[in-house]
C-alpha cells in the first residue's frame, strides 16, 4: 500500500475482533510514529502501550465517571451524559490495545509533535490491516493525577493522543471529503482537481 492509498483507506474504527495485536505489530506502529517530523527535531514523544484488558476496562470506567462530573461544561451535554452513563458503553470500544502518545508539556509544540506521530501511527496501522481511532474523550482524564498514577505516566508529560488499535470486525464506509478551501497567491498552473484521489 502506498502512502496515498493508506490516507484514503484509513477509517476511525470502533468495532474490533477479540484477536490481540501482536507485540511485533505494536512495535512497528511506534517505530513508524517515531519517524514523524517534530519541532527542532527533538522527537520528544513517549509511547505508553496498554494491552491488559482489565486495565483498559478500569480506565474506561474511571474516565467515564470523571467525564460525567464535567459533562455539563461540554456542548451537547445531555447527549454525552447519556453515553457516559450507559454501563454498556466502553470508552475504548473493547479494542485490544491502546497507545498513548505523550511528550514533555514544556515542549513548545508538544501537541503538534504528538499529533504528527499519531497520524504516522494510524497510517501504518492501515497498511498493516489494523483499525485505529483517536479517542478524544480520554485525553483530559489521562492528564489527571489519578490516570498518571494508574498508568505510570510521567508528571512532566502531556498525554495528547490516545489511539486504540485492533483487528477490525467491520470497516466504516468511505466518507466523502469536501474539496479543500484554497487561497492561492502566485501563478496557478492547470492541474487536476484537488479533491481527485487519483490526481
Amino acid at each position: 500500500m502506498n502512502v496515498l492509498q493508506a490516507i484514503h483507506s484509513r477509517r476511525a474504527v470502533r468495532d474490533f475482533t477479540s484477536e490481540p495485536v501482536s507485540e511485533g505489530m505494536l512495535y512497528q506502529l511506534v517505530s513508524a510514529a517515531g519517524w514523524a517530523p517534530s519541532a527542532m527535531n527533538e522527537q520528544p514523544w513517549h509511547f505508553t502501550i496498554v494491552t491488559d484488558a482489565a486495565v483498559l476496562d478500569e480506565i474506561s470506567g474511571r474516565a467515564k465517571a470523571w467525564l460525567l462530573q464535567s459533562v455539563s461544561l461540554r456542548p451537547r451535554a445531555g447527549h454525552f451524559r447519556d453515553i457516559f452513563a450507559d454501563p454498556s458503553f466502553h470508552l475504548f470500544y473493547h479494542a485490544p490495545a491502546l497507545v498513548i502518545v505523550s511528550a514533555p508539556a514544556t515542549t513548545q509544540w508538544v501537541k503538534e509533535d504528538c499529533a504528527l506521530a499519531a497520524q504516522n501511527l494510524m497510517l501504518i496501522a492501515t497498511d498493516l490491516k489494523l483499525g485505529s481511532c483517536w479517542i478524544g474523550f480520554a485525553q483530559d482524564w489521562l492528564n489527571t493525577p489519578e490516570a498518571r498514577g494508574l498508568l505510570n505516566l510521567s508528571e512532566s508529560n502531556l498525554a495528547v493522543a490516545p489511539i486504540i488499535v485492533g483487528h477490525p470486525k467491520t470497516l466504516p464506509p468511505t466518507v466523502g471529503r469536501k474539496p479543500p478551501q484554497v487561497t492561492w497567491l502566485g501563478h496557478q498552473l492547470d492541474r487536476p482537481g484537488l479533491s481527485d484521489p487519483d490526481a
